[in-house]
């Protein structure tokens, strides 16, 4: 008997993130509990901001934290090399000389140091000015930088046929978050026409190099054949490659896989390993698989005391499950106390 089954297309939960070095994991998408029938695959309905989920018209508050750029440059390398060290102030000291004499890549830590406050006080219209720098002097991360502020109305008037043309330039240098952000404008369908085709294109690009937001949002395409051929396999390969990268959507997902064997050979052990890793994560759909593994001893040693301290950590985030409820209320008084205790000291409470 399959317990789990996929999960509710991402498409329907994409957002915006800044973050020039990755984007943030996207928010689980609503998935059934593991013993209910599947709801209804969500068809793309963009709206941009933050990482997979419906991208919203206007990018969330931390849509213009950036990393700085990663030292291909040989003259940023000690710039980077403090910044990654969290020694701020040194980085901006170093950075101004760089970029005083022409080095772009200065200029975007810069803009970042503004950005985020590290070592100076927060000024997004100076950030912007930098980007704007390092942009003119042809750097991917700067221009995508520039677009992100552009699309959220920071150091500047929102401008999204600017931030449009900031992405387009970025992804053709090879900037895969460029690329990925860009996927999700022709999502939208407001900033530019709706265009699932070009999407998936662009999310091809991005997952090739490596995005694991662009790897998991592509698996769910060819899961629903949104944009490409319905493809489970390749779908599943993506969720993999995801999950090493550490999206906690695409862990959940594809330990579903390997528990149904749904593209992939059957592998329970695996599967509730990766349920585990996620809810660690504190993913609460995740906690709620592995909740219910775990009462049941579904492919793993049943131990009510752990599944139903999950349960209950779900549950804490919204994530009810009425089956566990009655698990929980059959416990006697002591087991019932040992679960309390335990989902206490994840959540940190008394």
């Amino acid at each position: 008997m399959k317990i789990l089954r996929p999960i509710s297309t991402l498409v329907c939960c994409l957002m915006w993130t800044a973050s020039a070095a990755a984007q943030t994991s996207p928010p689980p998408s609503g998935a059934e509990t593991p013993a209910a029938a599947s709801k209804p695959a969500a068809k793309p309905k963009a709206k941009p901001p933050a990482a997979p989920k419906k991208p919203a018209a206007t990018p969330g508050p931390n849509a213009t934290e950036t990393h700085a750029p990663a030292p291909d440059d040989p003259n940023v390398d000690l710039v980077f090399g403090a910044y990654q060290r969290g020694q701020y102030k040194t980085a901006f000291n170093l950075a101004i000389k760089r970029a005083e004499g022409g080095d772009p890549k200065a200029m975007t830590m810069l803009g970042e140091l503004y950005a985020n406050e590290m070592g100076v006080k927060r000024d997004y219209a100076k950030a912007a000015d930098w980007y704007r720098r390092a942009a003119d002097g042809g750097d991917r991360e700067g221009m995508f930088a520039l677009a992100m502020l552009r699309l959220a109305g920071r150091g500047g008037p929102v401008n999204r046929e600017e931030a449009v043309r900031l992405l387009a330039s970025s992804a053709k240098l090879g900037n895969p978050k460029a690329s990925y952000n860009l996927a999700l404008l022709y999502l939208d369908g407001q900033t530019l026409p709706q265009d699932v085709k070009r999407a998936a294109e662009l999310l091809r690009v991005a997952a090739d190099a490596g995005n694991p937001e662009a790897q998991y949002a592509l698996a769910t395409f060819y899961k629903e054949g949104t944009g490409v051929e319905k493809n489970i396999e390749k779908a599943v390969r993506l969720l993999q490659a995801a999950s090493l990268a550490d999206n906690v959507d695409a862990e959940v997902e594809y330990a579903i896989a390997l528990y149904n064997g749904t593209g992939t050979p059957k592998n329970e052990a695996a599967a509730v390993a990766l349920l585990r890793k996620a809810a660690r994560q504190n993913s609460p759909i995740a906690q709620n698989r592995l909740a219910r593994v775990l009462v049941n001893g579904l492919g793993t040693p049943m131990d009510k005391i752990e599944g139903l301290k999950w349960h209950i950590v779900a549950k804490t985030a919204g994530r009810g499950d009425p089956m566990l409820d009655e698990a929980l209320a059959e416990l006697s008084p002591e087991d019932r106390a040992k679960v309390e205790a335990a989902a206490r000291r994840w959540l940190g409470t008394k």
